[in-house]
């Protein structure tokens, strides 16, 4: 009987003992369960975190690069404005000095002053005529787009040959006709080469007039570049200008090609 009750109290020990570890393995998958839990739900923490964090970047490059279209447009328009009207008054005052002596007498000493003067001497004079507005700014531009046309567009009225121009008295042809159909097509080749020239210097004197007053454009990005130690910023913005330069005077390379295909000249050899 002793025996018997002695062996039951074993079994029942043995019994508590493995129900004991049963229910500490059960612990233990629970705590390795929750940990596993507590582990995928860091996991997609860090997706979420990580996904946001690249939402922000993608939308910080956007922004970046949508305002330095903006700023890109900016200067261009700028550049457009100051050309156009430099260019033009360098026309009409340009051929005006390729038809008379007297003209060039008056004017050619004053313009060969003025053509000395470097751009960034231009600034405070203009900032304090015109203020801090877009005129300065495209007043400086048109300046230094006058003088490259205006030298190209003498030399070539006056590099016409005198028989043509006697040729066209000849036909009785008004002064402005004569301008028109001989004197003009004639200083083509001239012209077109000072339009280029013009053109990178309107770009040249964009980046001097915002460099110093404007809160927009390519000059200011440069300038907020280098005040924020943005290397990035004035990088992007130096390929950005010679980028636009480029495309701006291939356009105007391809507008030559087409206005003086009439003319045979020499092209260069293929050979070195």
């Amino acid at each position: 009987m002793t025996e018997a009750k002695a062996a039951a109290d074993a079994e029942l020990a043995r019994s508590s003992q493995e129900a004991s570890a049963a229910k500490e393995r059960a612990e233990s998958a629970e705590q390795h369960a929750a940990t596993l839990a507590q582990r995928l739900a860091d996991l997609e923490q860090a997706k979420t975190v990580e996904a946001e964090r690249w939402a922000q970047e993608s939308s910080a490059a956007s922004s970046r690069a949508d305002a330095a279209a903006a700023q890109a447009s900016e200067s261009l328009a700028r550049v457009a404005a100051g050309f156009a009207i430099g260019s033009g008054l360098a026309l009409a005052v340009g051929t005006w000095v390729g038809l008379s002596r007297r003209a060039e007498a008056y004017l050619e000493p004053s313009f060969q002053a003025l053509r000395a003067i470097p751009s960034l001497a231009w600034v405070p004079l203009l900032l304090l005529w015109f203020g801090i507005d877009e005129t300065p700014k495209i007043v400086l531009i048109a300046l230094g787009a006058f003088f490259p046309v205006y030298l190209a567009l003498v030399a070539g009225v006056r590099g016409v040959d005198r028989k043509w121009v006697e040729l066209g008295r000849l036909y009785r042809l008004s002064r402005f006709a004569l301008v028109r159909r001989i004197l003009l097509p004639a200083a083509l080749p001239n012209l077109f080469t000072g339009l280029r020239g013009a053109l990178s210097l309107s770009w040249m004197f964009l980046v001097a007039a915002e460099l110093i007053a404007a809160t927009q454009g390519l000059g200011y990005l440069l300038s907020d570049g280098r005040e924020t130690s943005r290397p990035d910023l004035v990088i992007a913005a130096i390929l950005v200008l010679a980028a636009l330069g480029k495309l701006s005077d291939g356009l105007l390379r391809s507008l030559e090609r087409r206005a003086l295909r009439w003319r045979d000249s020499f092209d260069g050899e293929g050979g070195a």
